[in-house]
């Protein structure tokens, strides 16, 4: 196991200040680096862990926050901030490139080597900044699949990996399919995976607050995509490239 650094960076963005958690590999040199964007509800500990998990494996990772420094527990809260940043792609693609800013200044990040990927908000945040055309080796979304302006997925330069639960009434098949439909004729390399069984936030542990309905953890399926991830960034990001 590797000695992981780790500090929380503040940074402005969405008229906000947000609380991002990085995280730094073992060593002294240059290492690729990812964004790493949280569900609705906010950037918690699961992404943190996911960051530090990253920096285990020689990454520089960055999970960023979406709605300076809180944490939404009500499900209502969530819905009022979460759904006008859905519809609005610029303002998804602000926090987005603030925090992807941050993470390529930090000195142990290749800034020419990064991907993006989150889940719910997060994912759909990273899905935006390959829209708007960011160098990105690779973007990676759960639970996010959200289609964008008409074209603008013609300016993706990276592939795409998607997951989501067959349950999932948030990501129903109507959504699934006009998200493919989009990666398909923009002519982006993508990948769907629909994990049988699983709800909306498959691969977020139980929480202690009230959730939406059709949302659920599901522990094989949780540890099945982040393999899915982390074979994406070793594909495309490898470490020792």
């Amino acid at each position: 196991m590797t000695t992981v650094t780790t500090r929380t960076v503040a940074y402005p963005a969405d008229d906000l200040t947000m609380i991002g958690h990085l995280a730094l590999p073992a060593g002294a040199g240059r290492r690729p680096a990812v964004l790493i964007g949280p569900e609705g509800v906010g950037l918690s500990d699961v992404e943190r862990r996911r960051a530090e998990a990253l920096a285990e494996l020689g990454y520089v990772a960055l999970a960023f926050d979406l709605h300076g420094g809180r944490y939404l527990e009500d499900p209502e809260e969530m819905l009022a901030r979460c759904l006008p940043l859905l519809a609005d792609p610029d303002r998804m693609r602000g926090i987005g490139h603030a925090a992807l800013d941050v993470l390529r200044a930090e000195p142990r990040a290749d800034p020419d080597r990064t991907a993006a990927i989150g889940y719910g908000t997060g994912g759909a945040v990273a899905l935006e900044l390959g829209r708007d055309g960011v160098d990105l080796r690779a973007i990676g979304t759960v639970n996010g699949l959200i289609t964008g302006r008409p074209g603008e997925a013609a300016r993706i330069r990276c592939p795409v990996w998607a997951g989501v639960g067959s349950e999932d009434p948030i990501m129903s098949p109507a959504q699934r399919e006009a998200f493919t439909a989009e990666m398909q004729a923009a002519g982006v390399d993508w990948r769907l995976v629909v994990y049988g069984g699983a709800l909306h936030a498959f691969h977020h542990p139980p929480v202690d607050h009230a959730a939406r309905p059709g949302v659920g953890h599901h522990p094989r399926h949780a540890e099945r995509a982040w393999r899915d991830i982390v074979a994406l960034l070793d594909e495309c990001l490898p470490v020792a490239d």
